[in-house]
């Protein structure tokens, strides 16, 4: 398990509060299921879309109802996934992590150059949580490391910015899991150490041999590579209008940016680069800049 292997993916982190970000010190014991490799085709009656949890770190789906063209939606200045036809669009919402329980809203530009709000309520979700004693010393990074890890942050804020066109294909959003094997730590565990609360887990931990393929879960564009202080070796795709993936941890990178990958296309292999105690892939899912849970994803 890392450190912190995704320090740099929630808004507004302090340095300090940002190395326990991600997946803390420990291995986790086998307390999920196996995360097994779907079959690669959805029954006609599959739900091909996210599933709707409209909790922090959730997804929320909202009609937008019946336009001509695809309405043009954002939350506060971020644009939104807007997907559907001109008999009803939907927009797919992202609800970050630190989202406060209650009510929340988008804004949709109108034709006639107004715009109309649409309300949401988010859920409180009490995630799990665990207690842990590290040593001291492993709290602060010293000045080298701590401005290695200031210059990832800026380079990796613009690579979340990221809003690309084409969209995703409505009805390719369930994704493949990209690398068979354990659940080692879930979406949004809580960590405490040393008594200190710190960023919850923004990703799926599946622990994996070194040297076992990564595959893309959807069609995207790699937009990223780099071994970096976290999270290691690591690979950002984009699926198109702010849907995005990010793999840490990686023995070996077999992709570079500008690399179209189908769905099943190798991007690396499994690994324990960066701050780990040991092989597994870091997975997570980023929708208009909010780290969701990948699960929410996956192929039922």
């Amino acid at each position: 398990m890392s450190t912190d292997p995704h320090a740099f993916t929630l808004d507004a982190l302090s340095r300090r509060a940002a190395l326990f970000g991600g997946l803390g010190l420990l291995a986790l014991p086998a307390l999920q299921p196996a995360v097994a490799a779907p079959s690669s085709s959805l029954s006609a009656s599959a739900d091909v879309w996210p599933d709707a949890a409209q909790v922090p770190g959730g997804v929320a789906r909202l009609s937008l109802g019946p336009a001509a063209t695809r309405p043009v939606a954002q939350a506060g200045d971020v644009p939104l996934l807007v997907l559907g036809d001109a008999i009803e669009w939907t927009a797919l919402v992202g609800i970050p992590l630190s989202a406060a329980p209650g009510e929340a809203s988008i804004s949709v530009q109108l034709e006639s150059g107004g715009q109309r709000q649409i309300s949401y309520t988010v859920a409180p979700k009490r995630y799990s949580e665990q207690r842990l004693k590290v040593a001291p010393g492993t709290v602060d990074l010293s000045p080298q490391d701590n401005a290695r890890y200031e210059g990832e942050r800026a380079h990796l804020a613009q690579v979340m910015a990221t809003f690309s066109e084409p969209l995703p294909n409505a009805s390719m959003l369930r994704m493949r899991v990209p690398v068979p094997g354990r659940r080692s730590s879930s979406f949004g565990l809580r960590r405490v150490f040393n008594g200190q609360s710190r960023n919850p887990h923004s990703g799926m931990d599946i622990a994996a041999g070194t040297g076992t393929p990564v595959v893309a879960p959807l069609p995207g564009r790699v937009i990223d590579t780099g071994d970096y202080f976290f999270n290691g070796n690591t690979v950002w795709l984009d699926h198109g209008g702010g849907l995005l993936s990010m793999y840490c941890h990686l023995s070996a990178i077999d992709v570079a940016p500008g690399d179209l990958l189908k769905t099943g296309a190798r991007l690396g292999a499994v690994g324990a680069t960066g701050r780990v105690t040991g092989p597994h892939l870091h997975w997570s899912v980023m929708l208009n800049r909010a780290m969701v849970d990948p699960a929410l994803f996956l192929i039922a």
